[in-house]
């Protein structure tokens, strides 16, 4: 933990991910048009980087960037593609699951559980939007553990635009706990617990 805690962040990485909370937030709604001069101001920083950022969040599902009319803000999926995002992440983090759960270590275990731990302290003080992100952050750990850069390249996408339509974080503590449930999983190197407790989670 300790080396996260005093890992530099680059500067692009830190406007990314204060554009992705807010996004997820709300506070950048769909369609909103992302002018690159206004956020150049707002970050201290050239346009440059401000284009590698938008191209980046593009990558990410998070955006939408036309020819000549610039980046706006994605739109929800509609209810039949959302579904079928949650079958795709389902598929990912099954295959992630089992991949893992022969070689998972008591130090990747106790990674988990921080995150778990970071994911009910922004629950309780209800910082929804660093919750998202959090609970987003536990399942890229599993995912980038079992297939690395390039199963994550696959799920990251897919992830961040069902977090454009998600409400169950706001409302219930069951959401911390099921987390609990699949590293309990893990923890017994039970294949069947833990994607069980995944299917109860990704919804």
């Amino acid at each position: 933990m300790n080396n996260k805690v005093n890992k530099i962040v680059p500067v692009r990485e830190q406007i990314a991910d204060a554009l992705r909370s807010d996004i997820i937030s709300g506070e950048l709604t769909s369609n909103t048009k992302l002018n690159e001069q206004q956020l150049a101001e707002r970050f201290g920083v050239s346009r440059g980087p401000i284009r590698d950022v938008l191209l980046k969040l593009t990558k990410e599902g998070l955006l939408v960037s036309r020819n000549n009319v610039g980046s706006s803000v994605s739109s929800p999926l509609s209810a039949e593609m959302q579904k079928l995002n949650v079958d795709i992440r389902r598929k990912i983090e099954e295959f992630a699951i089992k991949n893992v759960v022969t070689k998972i270590t008591d130090k990747h275990v106790q990674e988990l559980e921080s995150i778990i731990e970071r994911m009910q302290d922004h629950f309780d003080r209800e910082e929804f939007t660093e919750l998202t992100k959090t609970d987003v952050e536990f399942h890229q750990y599993l995912v980038e553990l079992a297939g690395g850069e390039d199963l994550t390249n696959i799920w990251y996408p897919i992830v961040m635009r069902m977090r454009m339509n998600y409400k169950r974080i706001k409302t219930s503590q069951a959401l911390v706990d099921e987390h609990k449930h699949i590293v309990d999983g893990l923890r017994k190197q039970d294949v069947k617990e833990a994607i069980a407790s995944l299917r109860k989670n990704i919804k």
